[in-house]
């Protein structure tokens, strides 16, 4: 570290170093892993783009996987104020109007949210890394369900409401990617509602068609 507080090599800037902060180097981070291809963009490039030494990178990220996720801690946190503010609805309900309001993206913000879920349920090289997150996120809720439910988090019903609340999270957001102009908020309304609701009345009609042909044919009608 010079005595400006710039490292050597630092855009050849002498004086004021530049600006930066977590948020920049993800925005540039996501952008270049978008165009460049994860594996293919090394931390120097982040650090190069952003006009910053690789040493002040490792102030902010410890790797390009956790840059990708942001400050995840920091969001698991406000998950958990999240629900806990709505703890007063019965809890399928609290728990879809949790999940809805956490995800909940600014529209300026929406391309890079996209491009960084992209990366997340794309890049094998991050596979690995996002099962940690994952399970992190799956413990919040079943947190959660457990103080709703006097369970122990680790029980049956607390353990099964988060795989499921990730599954059904999951689901939306890779509807979301596939379907330009889809508005996230109402695929997890919806993904939450068929959930509480145990996908009851779906496949009814066929079962209904299909019992109506066993009885035609046990009748010898439509033979």
């Amino acid at each position: 570290m010079g005595a400006d507080g710039v490292e050597p090599g630092e855009s050849g800037r002498v004086g004021r170093p530049p600006r930066t902060s977590a948020s920049r180097l993800e925005e540039i981070g996501l952008q270049l892993f978008s165009s460049k291809g994860f594996d293919e963009t090394t931390i120097d490039d982040v650090a190069a783009a952003a006009g910053i030494g690789r040493r002040t990178f490792f102030r902010y990220f410890s790797s390009k996987n956790e840059l990708v996720w942001g400050d995840f801690d920091g969001q698991l946190a406000r998950f958990r104020q999240v629900l806990a503010a709505h703890e007063n609805l019965p809890l399928m309900q609290a728990l879809r109007a949790g999940v809805v309001e956490f995800n909940r993206v600014d529209a300026a913000e929406v391309e890079q949210h996209r491009r960084r879920m992209h990366l997340i349920f794309e890049v094998p090289a991050l596979q690995a890394y996002s099962t940690l997150r994952y399970a992190a996120w799956r413990a919040v809720v079943a947190e959660f369900v457990a103080v709703r439910t006097g369970a122990g988090p680790s029980d049956l019903l607390p353990r099964l409401v988060g795989h499921a609340a990730l599954a059904a999270s999951v689901a939306a957001y890779e509807q979301w990617l596939a379907t330009p102009g889809s508005d996230l908020a109402d695929l997890l309304q919806t993904s939450y509602t068929e959930l509480s609701r145990g996908f009851a009345g779906h496949g009814q009609r066929t079962l209904s068609r299909d019992a109506g042909r066993r009885s035609q044919r046990r009748d010898g009608v439509g033979d």
